[in-house]
């Protein structure tokens, strides 16, 4: 479904990806995962337009999408929530929604968009805030809101970064069990996350990026006591 080829971005001096090559199939759940800094979020942020790649190519379902801006790669059917989430603040959390229903693969008129919105909220459990002020919400409504939010434009490929971070044991519980509704539904999902737990929990498989470029691959159990990933977690010594 997703197709990164030699994948590189700079800023400056710093290289956040080193020509990365990675891929994500039709119907599966794909970890991301390494230590701070090792590009994942910049990742996210390249295959979604948010930046044009220094250099590589981008391919979702056979089309060429590299440096096409966010909302044409939001039509075609890909969509992505923030590691901090970044709701509208003068809008409620219904409005919030129907925004994203508006301008995503569907493109509903605002009166649809708002009936829209309410099926998105009860999905992941925020109805009864539906009219409430963004500013109202706690961080654990937030992370949801932004799921609503990305599901709203009805995407074939949801890109998640770290949306279970900050969350108690018992959000993160019913975060894994939405997570896993969503992939039911038929959404391919590449999601960003450190907390293991949840990898281990969701992911068919797990890429570890360090330094921008892939090290291991494979079933969460065998790629994380791979000494390669041993040592860009922890260090040469525990290697």
């Amino acid at each position: 479904m997703l197709e990164c080829s030699e994948v590189t971005m700079r800023f400056g001096g710093l290289l956040a990806l080193n020509g990365c090559v990675l891929a994500a199939k039709e119907g599966e759940i794909l970890g991301l995962v390494g230590p701070n800094g090792s590009g994942k979020s910049t990742f996210i942020n390249v295959v979604t337009g948010q930046y044009a790649p220094t250099a590589g190519r981008i391919t979702f379902r056979g089309d060429d999408i590299t440096g096409r801006p966010p909302s044409e790669i939001c039509r075609l059917g890909i969509a992505r929530t923030y590691q901090i989430p970044r709701p509208f603040g003068s809008l409620t959390v219904r409005e919030n929604v129907a925004v994203a229903c508006m301008f995503g693969r569907e493109g509903h008129d605002p009166g649809p968009a708002r009936a829209d919105a309410e099926r998105w909220l009860a999905f992941v459990g925020l109805e009864p805030k539906a009219a409430a002020p963004v500013r109202a919400l706690t961080l654990h409504e937030r992370k949801f809101l932004e799921l609503a939010r990305a599901l709203a434009c009805r995407p074939a490929l949801l890109l998640l970064d770290e949306v279970l971070a900050g969350l108690t044991p018992q959000e993160v519980d019913g975060g894994i069990d939405l997570i896993r509704k969503i992939r039911q539904s038929g959404v391919t999902i590449v999601f960003v996350e450190h907390l293991m737990r949840a990898v281990v929990a969701l992911a068919d498989r797990v890429v570890v990026l360090d330094q921008g470029a892939p090290i291991a691959a494979g079933r969460p159990g065998e790629v994380m006591t791979h000494p390669e990933v041993i040592r860009a977690y922890l260090g040469k010594d525990y290697a």
